[in-house]
Protein backbone atom coordinates (compact mmCIF):
# COMPACT_ATOMS: atom_id res chain seq x y z
CA UNK A 1 0.00 0.00 0.00
CA UNK A 2 2.55 2.32 1.20
CA UNK A 3 4.92 1.74 -2.53
CA UNK A 4 0.97 2.69 -4.29
CA UNK A 5 0.94 5.95 -2.30
CA UNK A 6 4.41 6.96 -2.95
CA UNK A 7 3.75 6.09 -6.93
CA UNK A 8 1.00 7.80 -6.98
CA UNK A 9 2.34 11.05 -5.69
CA UNK A 10 5.50 11.10 -8.15
CA UNK A 11 3.06 10.81 -10.77
CA UNK A 12 0.68 13.88 -9.20
CA UNK A 13 4.07 15.90 -8.44
CA UNK A 14 5.50 15.07 -12.48
CA UNK A 15 2.21 16.13 -13.75
CA UNK A 16 1.94 19.11 -11.44
CA UNK A 17 5.45 20.21 -12.83
CA UNK A 18 4.90 19.96 -16.19
CA UNK A 19 1.74 22.46 -15.62
CA UNK A 20 4.17 24.62 -13.34
CA UNK A 21 6.39 24.73 -16.38
CA UNK A 22 3.56 25.50 -19.34
CA UNK A 23 2.86 28.73 -16.60
CA UNK A 24 6.63 29.53 -16.33
CA UNK A 25 6.63 29.49 -20.21
CA UNK A 26 3.71 31.72 -20.56
CA UNK A 27 4.91 34.65 -18.11
CA UNK A 28 8.02 34.82 -20.31
CA UNK A 29 6.02 34.74 -23.43
CA UNK A 30 3.51 37.75 -22.32
CA UNK A 31 7.07 39.49 -20.44
CA UNK A 32 8.55 39.03 -23.80
CA UNK A 33 5.54 40.65 -25.49
CA UNK A 34 4.97 43.30 -23.31
CA UNK A 35 8.59 44.51 -24.42
CA UNK A 36 7.57 44.27 -27.98
CA UNK A 37 4.97 46.17 -27.93
CA UNK A 38 6.72 48.87 -25.58
CA UNK A 39 4.61 48.63 -22.89
CA UNK A 40 6.05 49.83 -19.60
CA UNK A 41 4.62 49.72 -16.30
CA UNK A 42 6.25 48.70 -13.19
CA UNK A 43 3.44 46.88 -11.36
CA UNK A 44 2.77 44.79 -14.21
CA UNK A 45 6.62 44.00 -14.39
CA UNK A 46 6.70 43.38 -10.83
CA UNK A 47 3.85 40.85 -10.69
CA UNK A 48 5.65 39.01 -13.69
CA UNK A 49 8.67 38.59 -11.67
CA UNK A 50 6.57 37.41 -8.82
CA UNK A 51 4.80 34.89 -10.24
CA UNK A 52 7.98 33.38 -12.32
CA UNK A 53 9.56 33.17 -9.01
CA UNK A 54 6.54 31.53 -7.07
CA UNK A 55 6.38 29.26 -9.54
CA UNK A 56 10.13 28.41 -9.62
CA UNK A 57 9.42 28.20 -5.51
CA UNK A 58 6.65 25.69 -6.17
CA UNK A 59 8.57 23.47 -8.56
CA UNK A 60 11.20 22.96 -6.05
CA UNK A 61 8.51 22.00 -3.63
CA UNK A 62 7.14 19.56 -5.50
CA UNK A 63 10.45 17.58 -5.67
CA UNK A 64 10.13 16.88 -2.28
CA UNK A 65 7.62 14.58 -3.20
CA UNK A 66 10.21 12.33 -5.31
CA UNK A 67 13.07 12.74 -3.02
CA UNK A 68 13.78 13.68 0.99
CA UNK A 69 17.43 14.99 -0.72
CA UNK A 70 16.84 17.95 -2.69
CA UNK A 71 18.41 20.39 -1.19
CA UNK A 72 20.47 23.01 -4.04
CA UNK A 73 22.30 25.41 -1.34
CA UNK A 74 24.62 28.15 -2.65
CA UNK A 75 25.81 31.07 -1.81
CA UNK A 76 23.38 33.75 -2.24
CA UNK A 77 23.65 37.75 -1.14
CA UNK A 78 21.48 37.96 2.58
CA UNK A 79 20.08 41.72 1.23
CA UNK A 80 19.00 41.29 -2.00
CA UNK A 81 17.03 37.58 -0.90
CA UNK A 82 15.59 39.34 2.12
CA UNK A 83 14.04 42.19 -0.26
CA UNK A 84 13.12 38.94 -2.77
CA UNK A 85 11.49 37.65 0.24
CA UNK A 86 9.20 41.14 1.33
CA UNK A 87 8.52 41.69 -2.37
CA UNK A 88 7.14 38.04 -2.82
CA UNK A 89 5.02 38.67 0.23
CA UNK A 90 3.64 41.83 -0.52
CA UNK A 91 0.46 40.35 -2.29
CA UNK A 92 -0.71 38.79 0.27
CA UNK A 93 -1.85 42.33 1.98
CA UNK A 94 -4.15 43.19 -0.98
CA UNK A 95 -7.66 44.43 0.92
CA UNK A 96 -6.00 44.95 3.88
CA UNK A 97 -4.28 48.43 5.14
CA UNK A 98 -0.64 46.55 6.22
CA UNK A 99 2.83 48.46 5.70
CA UNK A 100 5.58 45.94 5.14
CA UNK A 101 9.11 47.62 5.90
CA UNK A 102 12.64 46.25 5.43
CA UNK A 103 15.65 46.95 6.76
CA UNK A 104 18.95 45.23 6.17
CA UNK A 105 21.66 47.15 8.02
CA UNK A 106 24.60 44.89 6.18
CA UNK A 107 25.35 42.60 3.66
CA UNK A 108 26.81 39.38 3.64
CA UNK A 109 26.58 35.93 1.61
CA UNK A 110 25.29 32.79 3.39
CA UNK A 111 24.90 29.34 1.81
CA UNK A 112 21.21 28.39 1.37
CA UNK A 113 18.78 26.86 -0.71
CA UNK A 114 16.96 30.05 -2.15
CA UNK A 115 13.95 28.59 -3.20
CA UNK A 116 13.74 27.17 0.41
CA UNK A 117 14.65 30.38 2.49
CA UNK A 118 12.57 32.33 0.24
CA UNK A 119 9.63 29.62 1.05
CA UNK A 120 10.19 29.86 4.59
CA UNK A 121 10.19 34.05 5.18
CA UNK A 122 7.18 34.23 2.75
CA UNK A 123 5.36 31.77 5.06
CA UNK A 124 5.96 33.64 8.42
CA UNK A 125 5.66 37.07 6.57
CA UNK A 126 2.08 35.88 5.77
CA UNK A 127 0.97 34.56 9.01
CA UNK A 128 2.07 38.14 10.24
CA UNK A 129 -0.68 39.73 7.52
CA UNK A 130 -3.17 37.04 8.31
CA UNK A 131 -2.63 37.99 12.27
CA UNK A 132 -3.56 41.62 11.56
CA UNK A 133 -7.01 42.15 10.86
CA UNK A 134 -7.14 45.14 8.67
CA UNK A 135 -4.46 47.86 10.02
CA UNK A 136 -1.04 46.93 10.91
CA UNK A 137 2.54 46.67 10.35
CA UNK A 138 5.00 44.34 9.80
CA UNK A 139 8.88 44.58 10.05
CA UNK A 140 11.98 42.95 8.38
CA UNK A 141 15.28 43.66 10.24
CA UNK A 142 18.20 41.82 9.16
CA UNK A 143 21.69 42.62 11.02
CA UNK A 144 24.57 39.88 11.57
CA UNK A 145 25.91 38.85 14.78
CA UNK A 146 28.81 36.91 15.79
CA UNK A 147 29.13 35.73 12.45
CA UNK A 148 25.35 34.79 12.10
CA UNK A 149 22.58 36.95 10.66
CA UNK A 150 20.07 37.22 12.40
CA UNK A 151 16.73 38.12 9.89
CA UNK A 152 13.96 39.22 12.81
CA UNK A 153 10.25 39.08 11.19
CA UNK A 154 7.60 40.56 13.16
CA UNK A 155 3.82 41.98 13.27
CA UNK A 156 1.77 43.83 15.83
CA UNK A 157 -1.32 41.66 15.03
CA UNK A 158 -3.12 39.32 17.56
CA UNK A 159 -0.78 37.79 20.25
CA UNK A 160 -0.27 33.97 20.29
CA UNK A 161 -1.08 32.51 23.83
CA UNK A 162 1.30 31.24 25.88
CA UNK A 163 0.37 27.54 25.68
CA UNK A 164 0.21 27.30 21.91
CA UNK A 165 3.66 29.20 21.99
CA UNK A 166 5.05 26.07 23.25
CA UNK A 167 3.85 23.68 19.88
CA UNK A 168 3.96 26.37 17.54
CA UNK A 169 6.89 24.55 15.32
CA UNK A 170 4.93 21.05 16.00
CA UNK A 171 3.47 19.48 12.47
CA UNK A 172 -0.01 19.64 12.21
CA UNK A 173 -0.70 22.29 14.98
CA UNK A 174 -2.13 25.28 13.80
CA UNK A 175 -4.11 28.50 15.25
CA UNK A 176 -5.99 28.79 11.75
CA UNK A 177 -9.77 27.60 11.24
CA UNK A 178 -8.24 26.60 8.33
CA UNK A 179 -4.55 25.69 8.69
CA UNK A 180 -2.70 22.34 7.98
CA UNK A 181 -0.14 22.99 10.70
CA UNK A 182 2.62 22.00 8.55
CA UNK A 183 3.90 25.50 7.29
CA UNK A 184 6.32 26.46 10.60
CA UNK A 185 6.66 22.79 11.25
CA UNK A 186 9.00 22.18 7.12
CA UNK A 187 10.45 26.00 7.37
CA UNK A 188 11.96 25.17 10.70
CA UNK A 189 12.71 21.42 9.00
CA UNK A 190 14.37 23.40 6.08
CA UNK A 191 16.46 25.61 7.79
CA UNK A 192 17.75 23.27 10.36
CA UNK A 193 18.71 20.48 7.11
CA UNK A 194 21.14 24.01 6.47
CA UNK A 195 22.61 24.78 9.74
CA UNK A 196 19.93 27.42 10.27
CA UNK A 197 17.67 27.86 13.10
CA UNK A 198 13.94 29.20 13.70
CA UNK A 199 12.93 30.54 16.51
CA UNK A 200 9.93 32.66 18.11
CA UNK A 201 11.68 34.88 20.10
CA UNK A 202 8.17 36.73 21.79
CA UNK A 203 4.08 37.14 21.27
CA UNK A 204 2.83 39.70 23.12
CA UNK A 205 -0.39 42.15 22.67
CA UNK A 206 1.57 44.43 20.55
CA UNK A 207 4.44 42.38 18.96
CA UNK A 208 5.01 38.58 17.81
CA UNK A 209 8.41 38.25 16.70
CA UNK A 210 10.06 35.37 14.65
CA UNK A 211 13.92 34.79 14.21
CA UNK A 212 15.60 32.85 11.44
CA UNK A 213 19.39 32.59 12.56
CA UNK A 214 22.09 31.61 10.10
CA UNK A 215 26.05 31.71 9.57
CA UNK A 216 27.47 34.23 7.21
CA UNK A 217 30.38 34.68 5.19
CA UNK A 218 31.03 38.60 5.19
CA UNK A 219 31.74 40.71 2.41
Amino acid sequence: MDDIIKLQTRCVAHEIRNHVSICEMYTEIIKKNLEKAGFENNSVANAIECVKKSLRIISNSLLDLKSLNNLEPKNAGLKSLVQEGVRLSEAYTAGKHIQISCFVKEDAQIYIDENKFLACMVNIIKNGIEAIDDKGEINVIADIKDQYARIRINNNGKMITKEKQKEIFEEGFTTKPTGSGLGLHICRKNLEAQNAELKLNKSTKSLTEFEIRIPVFLL
